[in-house]
């Protein structure tokens, strides 16, 4: 009796939570915290706006671009600095524009999500540990500055130091324990050597970088008087300002308007395949006036018409635009499309800095290796491309005077299949093989441009190139060991010219494991 009580308890208490949990409430909510982010952007103007992926996207209209900084990377005991995940086009923006500004939200009651007061604190430091190292090497810095106090940097401060001086401490908010920030202090110099080791191009974050990286951290409690806003050229560091939209009072707040009452959710962008309905951040933000003053009533059919509206304006233009399908059970839905797991944003360079990094209206050609990345949707109108590998599970209709200038393998991601991308591996390789060694230009696509694509794009680089990226077929991967290492530096290539790249971890291991197999397709 006493298991079926409790059995019960937690079946009504996870009622009362999806009863809570609406389209509109979370919809609502996302609306009234965007306005606390419209008006911390406006006290530094000059700073450009980035969402922290997924979650921030639904925050802001403006956003210049965006990252990717796991809470699990920061969760106590399992802390990392994650060579797939460098983001270092964040810190090339920031030094390119003074700072920048980084937001977030969480659902679980805290004023800061774990990617913002432990992942991206390290990140700021082992960046600002190899720049120093770089610097020190070419003799282009002075003493550097360790073993501060721990501190929750207050925006209104400013600290008056040697301005010749490079910060390489950890700064931390004070809720982190010292016992934690001892635990990562200690591996802290590992976490530089795996950076350094990496093949990223410290060298222009180095060049861009006037001050050290330092983060401060903004919320719905922070005070901030009006008339003291401190200029960012005044501060010794460059900042990266982590705002947490979330009003960290309760999960779920009552509230009124004089049309409609409805209930906060922190952290509502979280998590959108459980509510969003289809409905993408872009679109709410088209759409967003129709649907908050619809009202709780409305609103799902409201999005409904604008999901469906807008899959039909995609299907007649030969995008992707697969069915949504709603789930009946228990008032959550599924957004129909396949969840972004791991990204790998890292440094583009060469932009101009008033251009936006994030872009997903071209293909990215991967230097001279006449490789090019991108969504399947930019294939038709491509320039330069001689020949296509799509990735898409829709066979698409391109016109070539070659039939084999084409191939279309049906690859699923690998959370729904293991090992789709690992079978048609040998197929895409040896197509590559047969178009690059004619010296033909290549584009590998996928729906999204940013997962299936690109770890294709990893085997064909690993497979047919030397790791100087000349074009060898294959004899390199025949002599060699490889190693997580020597993959980690093709990903970091790739992602110097596609910074929108996020192939998963699932994906990236079927890539692994087909050059441990030694799996080179050849040609008769």
């Amino acid at each position: 009796m006493e298991n079926q009580a409790n059995l019960n308890i937690y079946k009504a208490s996870r009622t009362i939570k999806r009863s809570e949990n609406t389209l509109y409430n979370a919809l609502r909510s996302i609306y009234e915290d965007s306005i606390f982010v419209g008006e911390i952007s406006l006290l530094w103007p000059e700073l450009p706006l980035l969402a922290n992926l997924r979650c921030g996207l639904w925050y802001s209209q403006k956003f210049h671009s965006t990252c990717y900084f796991k809470s699990t990377d920061g969760h106590t005991n399992n802390w990392s600095f994650n060579t797939s995940r460098l983001n270092l086009h964040v810190a090339l923006l920031a030094g390119q524009k003074g700072g920048c500004m980084i937001v977030d939200s969480t659902r679980k009651g805290k004023r800061f999500p774990d990617s913002m007061s432990k992942t991206i604190p390290i990140w700021t430091c082992v960046l600002n540990r190899a720049i120093w190292n770089y610097r020190m090497r070419f003799g282009l810095t002075g003493t550097p500055k360790e073993n501060e106090s721990n501190d929750s940097t207050d925006c209104g401060n400013t600290i008056n130091e040697d301005s010749y001086s490079w910060d390489c401490s950890l700064h931390l908010p004070l809720w982190v324990s010292n016992t934690e920030r001892t635990l990562i202090e200690e591996r802290l110099d590992g976490w530089t050597k795996d950076l350094e080791v990496s093949g990223a191009d410290i060298a222009s974050i180095a060049l861009s970088l006037k001050k050290p990286l330092r983060p401060l951290w903004i919320s719905q409690k922070t005070v901030i008087w009006l008339n003291e806003v401190p200029d960012c050229d005044s501060w010794d560091f460059t900042p990266v300002m982590l705002v947490s939209t979330s009003s960290p009072s309760s999960n779920f707040q009552q509230r009124t308007t004089s049309e409609f009452s409805w209930r906060y959710i922190a952290g509502a962008g979280d998590d959108e395949e459980s509510w969003a309905r289809g409905l993408s951040p872009n679109l709410f933000w088209k759409h967003a006036y129709d649907l908050i003053s619809s009202g709780p009533d409305m609103c799902n059919k409201k999005v409904a018409d604008i999901v469906e509206k807008d899959r039909v304006y995609r299907a007649q233009r030969g995008e992707n635009a697969p069915q949504i399908s709603i789930k009946p059970s228990k008032s959550s839905a599924s957004s129909g499309h396949f969840p972004a797991q791991e990204q790998l944003d890292l440094e583009l360079l060469c932009k101009n800095i008033d251009e936006k990094f994030y872009d997903s209206n071209s293909i990215s050609w991967l230097g001279e290796t006449n490789l090019a990345v991108g969504a399947t949707q930019l294939a038709k109108d491509a320039s330069g491309v001689d020949c296509v590998l799509s990735c898409d599970l829709e066979t698409n209709s391109l016109c070539f005077k070659e039939p084999e200038a084409h191939l279309n393998l049906s690859i699923v991601s690998s959370k729904f299949d293991r090992s789709s991308l690992l079978r048609n591996l040998p197929s895409a390789v040896n197509f590559a093989k047969n178009n690059l060694s004619k010296g033909k230009r290549l584009l590998v696509c996928c729906s999204s441009g940013e997962d299936i694509s690109v770890c294709v794009c990893l085997a064909i680089l690993m497979s047919l190139f030397d790791d100087r990226g000349h074009f060898d077929e294959g004899r390199f991967l025949n002599e060699t060991r490889i190693t997580k290492l020597e993959l980690r530096r093709r990903l970091v290539f790739i992602c110097q010219f596609a910074v929108n790249a996020r192939p998963s971890r699932g994906n990236v291991k079927q890539v692994f494991n087909y050059l441990c197999g030694g799996n080179v397709a050849t040609t008769s």
